[in-house]
C-alpha cells in the first residue's frame, strides 16, 4: 500500500497478513504500548446496550452491567485517530455481532468517523480471488477492513460477512489438539479455496496467563504448520492467541515471521527471502526474538523492494494485533 515504487504482480490474497489474536476482557492492546507492539487487528464483541452499541464480553446474546466495557464509539474513535495520524497503516476489525438495532453498526461507524476509511464490500474478492496490494488500499484510503458475524448485514449495511472471505479454525481448547485443525462451526472447511483468508485460533476456553508462555511457543508453531497442511497448503493470514507478549521463545512474533516467510518465499523466516521471492537459506536464524524488543530483527528488517507483506494479530475479546508491513 502506498508510495511510488516498483511492485511485484498481485499475490494471492493480501500479501501482508498474519494476525495475532489476544483474548482478554479489557482493550489493553489498544493502548499506546499495544500500538507500538504492532496492534493492527481487533476482534470486538458488540451488543445493544443502554440505547447504544457497546463493547461487551457477555453470554446469552445480551450485554449486562457487569459484562459491559465501554460504548463502541469510544474505541472506534481511538482507531479513527490512529488511522488519521498514521496515513500508511491498515487495520482490520472482526465484529462478533450481537447488534439487533436497525443500522446499528453503520450508525456507530459513522459516529466514530471511520466510514471514510472503509474498504468497500464490493471490492472484496469473491470465490477466493486475489486481494489488492496494500499500496492500492492506502492510495484509495480504504485502510479499514470490517467484517461482521451476521450474514444479512452485508446486504443491509454493506458490512462484509466474515466467513464469505475467511476460513477460521476452531477457537478455544478444542482447537488446540495437536495434529488437528478443525474449522469453527460458522466457517467453511479450512481447505475451502473459495475463501482467500485463513484465521488460525490458538487460545484456551478461559484465559490462562501462566500457561500462555508454553501455548505461545513451540506448540503455536506446530499448530501453524498443521493448519497450513490442512488448509490446502496455505499459511495463516491471522493468528489468534492470548497474551501475545508472553512466550518462552519468539512467541507471536516468531509465528508471524514463520508464516510470512512461508508465504513470500517458502522459507522458515521472512529474513531469508530474496527480492525475487526466492529463499536464501532453509535456516530460521533471522526469527524475531519477541514483539519488537530491542534484539528483534522485526525492528529493523524491511521486505525487499519487490515484495509487500503484512502481518495481522487478532484478539477474541475486544482486540487483535497486526504486525505490519511496508
Amino acid at each position: 500500500m502506498g508510495m511510488k515504487r516498483q511492485e511485484a504482480a498481485p499475490l494471492p490474497s493480501p500479501v501482508v497478513r498474519i494476525v495475532i489474536v489476544a483474548v482478554a476482557l479489557f482493550c489493553s492492546s489498544l493502548s499506546v504500548s499495544g500500538r507500538k507492539n504492532g496492534v493492527r487487528g481487533l476482534m470486538l464483541d458488540m451488543y445493544d446496550f443502554r440505547n447504544d452499541v457497546w463493547l461487551c464480553h457477555s453470554f446469552g446474546g445480551a450485554c449486562q452491567n457487569f459484562t459491559a466495557f465501554v460504548p463502541a464509539v469510544e474505541v472506534l474513535g481511538e482507531i479513527e485517530r490512529f488511522l488519521t495520524t498514521n496515513p500508511s497503516e491498515v487495520v482490520t476489525i472482526f465484529v462478533e455481532d450481537y447488534v439487533e438495532s436497525p443500522m446499528g453498526l453503520t450508525r456507530v461507524l459513522n459516529a466514530s468517523g471511520l466510514t471514510k476509511y472503509l474498504f468497500p464490500a464490493w471490492r472484496m474478492p469473491k470465490s477466493g480471488g486475489d486481494w489488492p496490494r496494500l499500496s492500492d488500499m492506502v492510495r484509495d484510503s480504504h485502510r479499514l477492513l470490517v467484517f461482521t458475524s451476521k450474514p444479512a448485514k452485508e446486504a443491509s449495511e454493506g458490512i462484509p460477512y466474515e466467513w464469505r472471505y475467511v476460513v477460521e479454525s476452531q477457537y478455544g481448547t478444542n482447537g488446540m489438539v495437536k495434529g488437528r485443525c478443525p474449522n469453527r462451526a460458522e466457517s467453511p472447511a479450512m481447505n475451502d479455496l473459495s475463501r482467500s483468508l485463513v484465521l488460525v485460533n490458538y487460545f484456551r476456553d478461559l484465559p490462562n496467563f501462566p500457561m500462555a508462555c508454553k501455548d505461545n511457543s513451540a506448540q503455536l508453531l506446530d499448530m501453524l504448520t498443521t493448519c497450513h497442511d490442512l488448509s490446502a497448503d496455505r499459511w495463516a493470514n491471522f493468528i489468534a492467541v492470548d497474551f501475545y507478549k508472553r512466550s518462552d521463545r519468539g512467541g507471536a512474533a516468531e509465528a508471524t515471521d514463520m508464516a510470512n516467510g512461508g508465504l513470500i518465499c517458502g522459507c522458515g523466516s521472512i529474513s531469508a527471502c530474496n527480492g525475487n521471492g526466492t529463499c536464501t537459506s532453509p535456516s530460521h536464524n533471522g526469527t524475531p526474538k519477541g514483539i519488537y524488543n530491542t534484539t528483534s530483527d522485526a525492528t529493523t528488517w524491511r521486505p525487499p523492494t519487490m515484495l509487500q507483506w503484512q502481518q495481522l494479530v487478532l484478539v477474541p475479546c475486544t482486540l487483535a494485533a497486526l504486525l505490519l508491513s511496508l
